[in-house]
């Protein structure tokens, strides 16, 4: 049975203008998200994995070099609408997102009931009305009613938090996207965010996109992971593969540097660092060569395609005759 295709992104390009160069932070991003489906994108820190939600959503900033591309949502190319049309049809309404650090995302003057029913009101709902529905939604996602009544600073991180997934999930969206939603929580409080969102996902039928550098914290949301490195997708694969053995050598170095509940294998880093996106499009060959375990002379002279495996795709020299060479 065919999977309905939520959201596809389609070449999306976000460059930034800084004063050493040109920053290509997204670089010809494309990838489908399904309904009820949640994608992890993992990738180390300045890969362009919160560049790429800020693409989607539209939270650009002002030094803008180049945006192009699309993202069609239910039929609906929202790259194309003007600035106030995709704020009142798309934004939370369409899209919502959980940002990294709920404490500076709150409004510390607002009782946070007043925050979270702020999108219902804006749309049109009468603010008695809609401090029920928040009240139902804390209920939901295990926050205590009477908190709707308090300050940011008056909650824990953990609730905190789980205002922040109210906050984001109180408009009904289509697609919710969480920034590193639990990198600022204690172990205990990250597994208890992990279980409310997979529960959400099956009982509301919404679809994420998890941003994350947490592969083992990833792996329990997991339905696909894509794999960034300098500004592109360089790996998408079912979580089934990907958690037990990845095709880029990128990608196996990642899950090689994580610490197993069995077994002595001796964990692996990853040599070097990642390459500054500032005219990252002048280097030839592959992005991650230089760091590369398998590295053959075509890498170093010529960036490699896209190759199709079954439904996962991978951008490496290795899988040229389009084998599973793993």
């Amino acid at each position: 049975m065919a999977r309905e295709v939520l959201m596809r992104v389609e070449n999306l390009n976000l460059h930034f203008k800084v004063r050493a160069g040109d920053v290509r932070a997204v670089d010809n991003v494309s990838f489908d998200l399904y309904k009820n489906e949640a994608v992890v994108i993992l990738g180390e820190s300045g890969c362009g994995k919160t560049s790429l939600t800020k693409a989607i959503l539209r939270l650009l900033p002002n030094n803008i070099k180049t945006y192009e591309g699309k993202v069609i949502l239910r039929d609906i190319e929202t790259m194309s609408m003007d600035d106030e049309t995709y704020r009142k049809e798309i934004r939370w309404n369409r899209m919502s997102l959980v940002p990294q650090a709920a404490m500076t995302s709150l409004n510390p003057v607002l009782k946070v009931g007043d925050q979270v029913a702020e999108p219902l009101v804006i749309g049109g709902m009468d603010k008695k009305e809609a401090l029920e529905k928040v009240k139902e939604m804390f209920k939901h996602v295990g926050v205590p009613v009477d908190f709707s009544t308090r300050y940011a600073f008056e909650l824990s991180g953990g609730m905190r938090q789980r205002v922040a997934i109210a906050m984001a999930l109180i408009t009904v969206p289509d697609v919710v996207i969480l920034d590193e939603p639990t990198s600022a929580l204690d172990v205990l409080t990250q597994a208890n965010i992990m279980n409310l969102l997979k529960r959400i996902k099956y009982e509301e039928d919404v679809s994420y996109i998890l941003v994350t550098h947490d592969i083992a914290t990833s792996s329990e949301l997991a339905d696909r992971v894509i794999v960034m490195y300098a500004g592109q997708i360089i790996e998408a694969t079912s979580a089934d593969i990907f958690f037990k053995n990845p095709y880029h050598p990128y990608s196996k170095k990642l899950m090689a540097s994580v610490p197993k509940l069995r077994g002595e294998e001796e964990l692996e880093f990853i040599v070097g660092k990642p390459p500054s996106l500032i005219g990252i499009d002048k280097i030839p060959g592959c992005r991650f060569a230089p760091r590369c375990p398998n590295k053959m002379p075509i890498c170093e002279k010529q960036d490699p395609p896209v190759y199709p495996l079954g439904d996962d795709q991978v951008k490496c020299w290795l899988y040229e005759d389009k084998k599973e060479v793993k």
